[in-house]
């Protein structure tokens, strides 16, 4: 049976006056049914560009330069526009992460769900608008026959992005991606929505690509965790290998600048420095030139990604050195 989604030595660059920002470099991953996919790093770090890209909804100019995205079997890289304007919605909805720009003022919720739900599925008005009015009760909106009628300035932002929920849920798709869907709000409602989510999916059986920068988001949403650093996987396995047994530095310095069990009572550390220059990379390991540990050969050549077990893989020196060491 094929995998829900794969995605294989993606690259993904954007070509700009001043030269190619390679904004995602090389990365391969699976997402099987059911199965919530969480991507964590900094911003640049090629989050978003991941989820653009599967959806080819770059900009001007942005371009897939080289790999693959299959979802169930079939290539979407090169596919087409008319092929990928029947996946997305139907098949393959995102979330974004400030729902007032996804959302047109001038038009009321209801107008917008129902022109969404007519475009992607063969309802005709009063079927859309039945449609609509159970998904904004799924999502729980309050007074939804009410709310239909309204604009989104009317909503609050917890209930705008309980809109763009129901509306990328409206047409069933088997994948929702959320780009930071809760960076907007305040911590009350980001676990509301969170937890929304999660009876959805859970209810739904979809599969969901989680992109934040809030690990605290990853460990109470994800199945697995790929970590990601100037447009490359630094780290990847199940959410309890990456909280519990981190391989890659980056991965360590991002866990050290939150609260948790293990720092409690201890002063957070955030990480040195700034994130790299994507026009100016450097010839090793792009993470080096702020780790505390880095050596003379992450300076010149990338560390390939090591088997830490069966469950957990990451490109970091430091685990080359204390696999020689052990021997």
């Amino acid at each position: 049976m094929a995998r829900l989604l794969e995605v294989k030595d993606l690259k993904t660059s954007f070509f700009t006056d001043v030269g190619e920002v390679k904004a995602v470099n090389g990365i391969s991953f699976n997402l099987d049914r059911g199965k919530v996919l969480g991507i964590v790093g900094e911003s640049g770090s090629g989050k978003s560009v991941t989820a653009y890209s599967i959806m080819q909804i770059l900009t001007g100019t942005g371009k897939i330069v080289s790999g693959s995205i299959k979802y169930d079997g079939k290539e979407l890289v090169g596919a087409g526009e008319k092929v990928m304007k029947d996946i997305r919605g139907n098949n393959i909805s995102i979330i974004f992460q400030d729902p007032m720009t996804s959302l047109n003022p001038t038009y009321t919720i209801g107008h917008q769900l129902t022109e969404a739900i007519i475009l992607h599925t063969d309802r005709n008005k009063k079927q859309a608008w039945d449609r609509a009015v159970e998904m904004l009760r799924l999502v729980n909106v309050n007074e939804p026959e009410k709310r239909m009628k309204q604009y989104p300035y009317e909503f609050s932002g917890g209930m705008r992005q309980r809109v763009m929920i129901a509306m990328a849920l409206a047409c069933e798709p088997d994948i929702l991606i959320a780009d930071e869907p809760t960076t907007a709000l305040d911590v009350t409602i980001q676990a509301q929505i969170l937890e929304l989510m999660k009876s959805l999916q859970e209810e739904l059986g979809m599969a969901i690509i989680m992109i934040t920068h809030d690990l605290g988001v990853i460990a109470q949403m994800c199945d697995e965790v790929i970590v990601m650093y100037a447009g490359s996987i630094c780290e990847q396995g199940t959410a309890d290998e990456i909280f519990y047994n981190p391989k890659h530095e980056y991965t360590k310095g991002l866990l050290r600048s939150i609260p948790s069990q293990a720092n409690a009572g201890k002063k957070l550390e955030p990480i040195a420095g700034t994130p790299i220059d994507l026009l100016n990379m450097p010839k090793g390991c792009a993470f080096a030139p702020r780790c505390d540990v880095a050596m003379k050969i992450c300076l010149k050549e990338n560390a390939s990604r090591m088997q830490i077990n069966d469950d957990h893989q990451a490109a970091c020196w430091v685990n080359v050195r204390e696999a020689i060491s052990n021997e």
